[in-house]
């Protein structure tokens, strides 16, 4: 199989977004809102907001099933309070269930977590119970910065987070570190954000005994783990000076990077530097990047062509990128698969 660990929902019908603007504007009194549950969205709908870009895009680049959550830069956890977040996380969830229920050959379920600035990562459990316990979900997206740029909360390697680690290992879902939009006009959200996000928190993981702790916590650092790969030397480094494990072995069975790199050089070096076995292939279709390479001719997030591209890569090191990885990080999608 072709799995591509990582996608969102960013073609979901305009009602949708239409409900959160809503919300917003209400402030969260859900006495001002229509529904309580979110918009009204037929079966329909959400198929043909589906199969005219994320399906379409499956079947013409080869791929089978995507692991699929709510938009990244639609969580907005910087915006209102935590009542706000728990209301649009519920409802962003509840939508990816119906599309998993529509769709269960070609997608699995990912879930948004009720995270706002400020308050206490184990407020999260209870959505996150709800998610994988009830509606059979194989993972969450966990956003390390809910202030949307300014940085507010404490490292993912505080004591703040364990709650939140101790019922992932429990869950045995892996968290997928993500961050939302900006607000801080310093960091454009997709250019510029979310690569400094993803560098940063691997240089958290890397001065931190996490892993020493949580043996059973595994993590996805998306976009190709931002600028990791490019500064493998940096890294490498600081890890001796500080007298740590090297980036490698700290990943061991517990970190993982995406190929979400849109370009042959860079997932050419992506394979090169980083273990075969800690790269999971991902996309983020229909996403970052939506028009085509004129270089190539090809959009630029078709990864799968960089992935078959690679000369050195044997087909046990392709398999495991395309479909082994996710299957280990994910035991919860070996269930899904099987039915």
């Amino acid at each position: 199989m072709i799995i591509d660990c990582h996608g969102h929902y960013t073609t979901a019908p305009a009602q949708h977004e239409g409900w959160r603007k809503a919300q917003i504007d209400a402030k969260g009194d859900l006495s001002q809102l229509g529904r309580r549950e979110g918009a009204v969205i037929t079966d329909d709908e959400i198929r043909e907001s589906l199969e005219k870009t994320q399906l379409r895009m499956q079947r013409e680049r080869g791929t089978d099933l995507a692991i699929f959550s709510p938009r990244a830069g639609g969580m907005g956890h910087h915006i209102g309070d935590e009542r706000m977040s728990q209301q649009w996380s519920r409802v962003c969830n509840d939508l990816i269930r119906r599309v998993c229920d529509l769709y269960p050959k070609n997608f699995a379920p990912v879930c948004q977590l009720p995270q706002s600035r400020g308050c206490r990562p184990e407020n999260a459990i209870p959505e996150l119970d709800r998610c994988v316990e009830e509606m059979g979900f194989i993972g969450c997206n966990l956003n390390p910065d809910p202030s949307g740029g300014h940085w507010t909360e404490p490292p993912l390697t505080d004591p703040w987070w364990f709650k939140l680690y101790e019922r992932l290992e429990e869950l045995g879902v892996p968290a997928m570190i993500h961050v939302s939009q900006s607000c801080n006009p310093n960091h454009h959200f997709t250019g510029a954000y979310y690569i400094n996000a993803d560098t940063s928190a691997f240089m958290q993981i890397l001065e931190s005994d996490l892993f020493e702790r949580f043996p059973g916590l595994k993590m996805i650092i998306p976009h190709g783990g931002g600028a990791v790969p490019y500064h493998w030397g940096r890294y490498r480094g600081m890890a001796l000076d500080r007298k740590r494990p090297a980036p490698a072995v700290m990943m061991g069975e517990n970190l993982f990077f995406d190929t979400c790199v849109y370009h042959q050089p860079g997932i050419n070096l992506l394979a090169e530097v980083i273990p075969v076995d800690n790269v999971l292939f991902a996309s983020e279709m229909h996403g970052a990047v939506r028009c085509v390479d004129p270089d190539s001719g090809y959009f630029f997030d078709d990864t799968k062509r960089y992935i078959d591209r690679l000369d050195h890569l044997d087909e046990d090191g392709r398999r495991k990128i395309f479909e082994g990885n996710a299957r280990r990080v994910f035991p919860r999608l070996n269930q899904l698969i099987a039915r």
